[in-house]
């Protein structure tokens, strides 16, 4: 039987899963509390606390508003980054369909993206899924090429939430512009989901010209289920949901006021500390990767090189000869909470379709961790995962020996050579 590390008396807790969702920030909570229990009343009522609550349901969406640049009747807010990203792809796709049918986007987008547009499919849409490069970078010039007579809609995500990739959607946004021009008409459309991105990156739309952005609360350290759509004025789109009409009749139900104040806090605290978060994150992963480079073998980095063309919290890597699960599955027996590439989801045993998309062969996916850190983390975090990674690896690998290629003979993947 082989001994792993001794477990510490005192189990730790080390998350560094922030991609997957965080905490909730106490002045966050502190500004949804009064919206639980006090200020409860439905926002479309006509009666005092109704009127209150309606307040500051409009206080928000002007608040979100103001930083996305945009102007209060822009925002929607849902049940999250999944129904907005529904929201858009399916609610341009069913109101403009009279136009075309053609929809272009790439093949590392989320699954709340990937899954509508395979509906979509089923119904009669031609979908274009673009590749990417070796790191994760789709080409302005490939999705320019890609456009039709009849492409009604675009979508990119901002970054990608697995490999860290940040896309130059600014500049494909820029291109979408010149086209409609020169051809005189407002297709296609270009949305993006930028959840990753929300916490780290500029976030005014009228800097990336897009016309539709999707946030969620979740990623910012606010409350789980509750996101937004940006739509910019006069794009017209069906609803998924019907009822009273809420949202501008673009989303019925009553509105989660203490949730939608969440988000606007926690939107307003992350752009307000994002450079200086984004400097201690960067500083952070680099000594991580420095650190696994160092006292592991056969490890490769996933997505661009640590910098500013990656998400500043983002470390994806691939171990050799060994399963990312397994991995995590003993990881967490330290404590140490993190995400593999190797399934979306427990029941899967699918390799990571964003890795696969760049080129790297099933075993590496299938050996792929990603850490993804946050506020609460520091340097000392690193260095309690550090502890016991390393042994892990090896008496993993003595379990299960695969004989893997010590280096990936691939131009694409040269500055990643395997240790």
């Amino acid at each position: 039987m082989l001994n792993f590390p001794e477990k510490p008396k005192t189990k730790c807790l080390v998350y560094l899963d922030h991609a997957a969702t965080t905490y909730v920030n106490e002045e966050v909570k502190a500004a949804m509390e009064p919206f639980f229990s006090d200020c409860f009343a439905n926002p479309s009522s006509l009666y005092a606390i109704g009127r209150e609550a309606n307040g500051a349901l409009n206080d928000a969406r002007r608040q979100v508003a103001k930083i996305l640049h945009a102007l209060p009747y822009n925002i929607i807010f849902t049940g999250g980054g999944t129904e907005s990203d529904n929201l858009a792809i399916l609610g341009v796709a069913r109101k403009h369909q009279d136009y075309g049918k053609h929809i272009i986007t790439t093949k590392i987008e989320h699954h709340a993206l990937i899954h509508p547009l395979v509906e979509l499919e089923k119904q009669g849409f031609e979908v274009t899924y673009l590749d990417v490069d070796s790191q994760g970078f789709v080409s302005p010039k490939k999705v320019m090429q890609a456009i039709r007579p009849d492409t009604i809609l675009i979508s990119v995500m901002y970054a990608n939430n697995e490999i860290g990739t940040v896309e130059p959607i600014a500049e494909i946004g820029r291109e979408i512009l010149k086209y409609r021009k020169k051809h005189g008409t407002e297709y296609p459309y270009f949305h993006t989901d930028a959840c990753q991105a929300a916490g780290a990156l500029e976030i005014d739309v009228e800097k990336l010209h897009v016309d539709l952005l999707t946030l969620n609360a979740s990623k910012i350290y606010g409350p789980k289920g509750v996101g937004v759509l940006y739509k910019r004025r006069g794009l017209q789109i069906e609803p998924l949901i019907y009822g009273g009409g809420q949202e501008m009749k673009l989303r019925s139900g009553t509105e989660n006021v203490s949730g939608i104040v969440g988000l606007a806090k926690a939107l307003e605290l992350v752009q307000k500390h994002k450079n200086t978060e984004n400097t201690k994150t960067r500083e952070l992963v680099r000594y991580f990767w420095g650190c696994i480079q160092k006292e592991i073998a056969k490890v490769w980095l996933n997505g661009p090189e640590i910098g500013e063309k990656r998400l500043p919290n983002n470390l994806n890597f691939s171990i050799l000869d060994v399963e990312g699960e397994a991995l995590l599955l003993y990881l967490d027996a330290y404590g140490i909470c993190c995400s593999t590439g190797s399934a979306c989801t427990s029941i899967s045993l699918e390799p990571s379709h964003v890795l696969s998309a760049c080129g790297l062969p099933y075993e590496y996916s299938h050996g792929s961790l990603r850490f993804t850190l946050g506020h609460c983390n520091s340097k000392k975090d690193i260095d309690y995962v550090m502890k016991y990674l390393p042994s892990i690896v090896e008496k993993l690998r003595e379990i299960s020996p695969v004989n893997l290629p010590l280096d990936f003979k691939d131009n694409k993947h040269s500055q990643y050579q395997l240790k």
